[in-house]
């Protein structure tokens, strides 16, 4: 399977899948999310694989969502039906990566934001370099944080954690997110996929089918009301993406980045 935005390296059961749209810091584009959903999907079907390491660049793993892309979301020269399915898009992305029975693991460098965090919060682990950051400015654009990060981050931080990185948009250091809970481990600059590769292969090392069926229980009990509390998001994005102060807030924010 080849793409336009990823590229996927099998190695035996491991396969390293690494964003590729560097010059706009793999800014996550409709296009780049269809890859994402479509990869995670073919990785799933494969009995031959057992762990999945998803990286980006040297200098970053994503800036999150595309702003120029996010337009769409609110193009009301677009049917419903159509807004509905592009505005999903990010739902439908984690959803494939957290339910791949494989085990998934983020390696970080230099930052993960908004829609790029989203992506990570989806895996089961996540290293991050020790200068990286991570952060979820989505309220500051105008817009609620959706692709079923908020009970994820529930999940793993508890509600009033959850709701400083969501409402207040606060930016942790990798140490401080370690210490939260929101990353499992630290490596040196620069070796955030060395380190993923060590937690790969302790995985590889255990039965496989023991390794799925646990993960699959685990997320059971994570993941039960998941759904139930984050379905209608991507009509929540839609309704808040063409309000007057969130046309104001992603416009302003584009300006900033020249």
């Amino acid at each position: 399977m080849s793409f336009d935005f990823l590229n996927l390296d099998i190695d035996g059961r491991l396969a390293l899948v690494r964003l590729n749209r560097p010059a706009v810091r793999n800014a996550l584009s409709q296009a780049l999310m269809r890859e994402l959903t479509q990869c995670a999907r073919h990785l799933a079907d494969r009995c031959d694989v057992d762990v999945v390491i998803l990286t980006g660049s040297e200098q970053c793993f994503s800036a999150g969502a595309d702003l120029k892309d996010a337009r769409s979301w609110a193009d009301e020269s677009l049917p419903l039906v159509a807004r509905r399915e592009i505005a999903s898009l990010g739902y439908r992305m984690c959803r494939a990566w957290e339910e791949m029975p494989q085990i998934a693991i983020v390696a970080i460098e230099g930052h993960a934001v908004g829609g790029g965090l989203a992506l990570a919060l989806a895996c089961d682990w996540r290293v991050a370099a020790e200068d990286a950051f991570v952060s979820l400015p989505e309220i500051a654009l105008g817009i609620p944080l959706t692709w079923g990060t908020i009970a994820r981050l529930t999940n793993l931080l508890g509600p009033a954690r959850a709701k400083r990185l969501t409402i207040l948009c606060e930016r942790f250091g990798a140490n401080e997110a370690l210490a939260m809970g929101l990353i499992d481990y630290t490596a040196p600059k620069g070796q955030a996929l060395a380190k993923a590769r060590e937690i790969a292969a302790q995985t590889l090392a255990m039965p496989a089918a023991a390794v799925r069926m646990s993960k699959e229980s685990v997320n059971a009990v994570a993941t039960a009301l998941n759904h139930a509390t984050g379905y209608m998001a991507h009509d929540q994005l839609a309704l808040a993406a063409a309000s007057a102060e969130s046309h104001a807030a992603r416009e302003a924010a584009l300006q900033r980045k020249g």
